[in-house]
């Protein structure tokens, strides 16, 4: 018998971590799933496990170590709840005083969150609207550190990244803030890359030419940074309209592949000559531009949710950047996409959720389901064979039955 529960002690960690989902688009930062139990057939409608009221914002839900962790705001204070994933019970929270004066121009979006967190080693790193930066106790919700940046643009929504013993944020404003590294576990500031100011897009880390670098849109290039030291490697002028530089880049083998409004999707390699560093543009696919959705590369294949044709689901070919199918316009506003066995999940921000076959030929539609009556601009979450979705206020589980 204590053999038997010995094993089970053993075995319990292994199956707390295969759905976790600690940060920002997934494990990789990259939208793909590695565990989601497809059902043989998607239902014609999906069952609702929960549904629980959680505050507001757009910040997505993470999962990490058998629990649910999420950021929003109540009244005028910014909230991190821990939840058990079964029933959405609270299992613990903590929250701040945060008050905050939204931006005449993003009114409609409110003053919630936006920032997704991050978990790691026992750590969970929350970045607020307003640039309160904190550092909690995963388990227990004590607070380790914390950081004020202030206030930036429409509202921060960068997201934090944790990697090699350090968070990094791109937080602050044009005159005073930067993509700053900080050790995890004291707070304590290992580098800070402050030539130029932050924007809402989120860094990734991609090891390239033999070099881990952080690669992120700040508000008028991209840039890449060591990811030890913080010194810039390269970088490549690239503007918005308004300055709201905000997807995340994607990578596909040594290709970077980068968008934005009114911007051409285009791949960038991203190579060192001897002691120089340069990015040469490899493709453009003229026919789409990204604003608010980032895209998902899994396999040989780049899916993503164009801005124009008021909203447009396209799939090209990375290696090239082909057109490979589109689907037809009016699709939405926005769409958070995750790659997952054998489907697309993608959640407009209108609360339908489009299940549609991941292939080379298509946009073939499985299932639309409704799964919220507010917005839904947060990113959904696999969780097993379920599906968190995060509308304005509340935080439901879905599951295909």
């Amino acid at each position: 018998m204590m053999r038997l529960l010995l094993l089970c002690l053993v075995w319990l960690p292994m199956i707390a971590g295969t759905d976790d989902w600690p940060q920002w688009r997934g494990p990789h930062r990259d939208g793909v799933a590695q565990n989601f139990t497809e059902p043989k057939a998607w239902p014609e409608k999906l069952t609702l496990k929960w549904k629980v009221t959680v505050g507001e914002g757009h910040s997505s839900p993470v999962v990490a170590d058998g629990r649910i962790y999420v950021h929003t705001r109540q009244d005028d204070r910014e909230v991190l709840s821990a939840l058990r994933p079964a029933d959405g019970h609270t299992l613990w929270q903590q929250s701040y005083a945060a008050p905050y004066t939204v931006n005449p121009a993003a009114v409609s979006h409110g003053k919630g969150v936006k920032s997704t967190p991050a978990v790691a080693d026992g750590r969970i790193f929350t970045l607020g609207i307003g640039g309160t930066f904190s550092c909690f106790d995963a388990a227990t919700g004590k607070l380790a550190w914390r950081k004020e940046f202030g206030p930036f643009g429409y509202g921060i929504a960068t997201s934090p990244l944790v990697d090699g013993g350090l968070v990094m944020v791109y937080a602050g404003n044009d005159s005073r803030g930067g993509l700053t590294a900080f050790d995890a576990a004291t707070g304590a500031e290992k580098w800070s890359w402050k030539g130029d100011g932050p924007a809402y897009a989120s860094p990734i880390v991609v090891e390239l030419s033999g070099t881990r670098q952080v690669v992120t849109q700040s508000r008028r290039n991209i840039i890449g940074v060591s990811a030890a030291t913080g010194e810039l490697l390269w970088q490549i002028p690239f503007k918005t309209m308004f300055e709201q530089n905000i997807v995340t880049p994607a990578l596909y083998r040594d290709t970077l592949i980068f968008s934005g409004t009114g911007n051409p999707v285009t791949g960038v390699k991203v190579s060192k000559r001897g002691a120089a560093w340069t990015a040469e543009t490899v493709w453009t696919n003229r026919d789409f531009s990204l604003y608010m959705s980032s895209p998902v590369v899994s396999g040989d294949l780049l899916f993503g949710f164009s801005e124009r044709r008021h909203g447009q689901f396209f799939c090209l070919r990375p290696n090239d950047g082909a057109t490979v199918w589109t689907s037809e316009g009016r699709q939405g506003d926005n769409a958070a996409m995750v790659a997952a066995s054998s489907v697309l999940l993608m959640l407009t921000s209108d609360g339908t959720l489009t299940v549609a076959r991941r292939n080379d030929r298509s946009f073939e539609v499985l299932r639309k389901y409704t799964v919220a009556d507010s917005p839904t601009w947060a990113h959904p979450v696999v969780l097993g064979r379920g599906i968190l979705i995060k509308d304005a206020a509340t935080l439901a589980l879905w599951e295909p039955e």
